[in-house]
């Protein structure tokens, strides 16, 4: 996020950097079903093109906003996104990108 004024008053807008890639991963996306409202994992793996330090927090953020937009997910809160097991950050020069794998999570005590 970026804060900007307007008329004078901050406000938070997205950073180029988020606008540039909603805009790849809208691209990217087909979706023909009804959007998930139920208990799931989200796993992502994040390819980078560079060794920096990125904050997978923020990277996971984006991506679960991304599969709000995308009409994926109705709802990004967590009853819906109930966990993110096994996402990380790795390194591909090559071919950077994002993969995720969603799953139903069962509730402790559920098959």
């Amino acid at each position: 996020m970026q804060i900007v004024r307007v008329k004078g008053r901050p406000m938070l807008i997205p950073s180029k950097q988020y606008r540039d890639y909603e805009k790849a991963f809208l691209k990217e996306v087909s979706w023909d079903k009804p959007p998930i409202d139920y208990p799931v994992n989200i796993k992502c793996t994040y390819y980078m093109p560079t060794r920096r330090r990125v904050d997978l927090t923020n990277l996971l953020e984006a991506t679960h906003d991304c599969l709000v937009k995308a009409n994926v997910l109705e709802d990004d809160n967590s009853k819906i996104v109930v966990s993110v097991d096994g996402s990380r950050v790795s390194y591909d020069k090559g071919r950077p990108r994002t993969e995720v794998e969603i799953d139903t999570a069962f509730e402790m005590g559920e098959t």
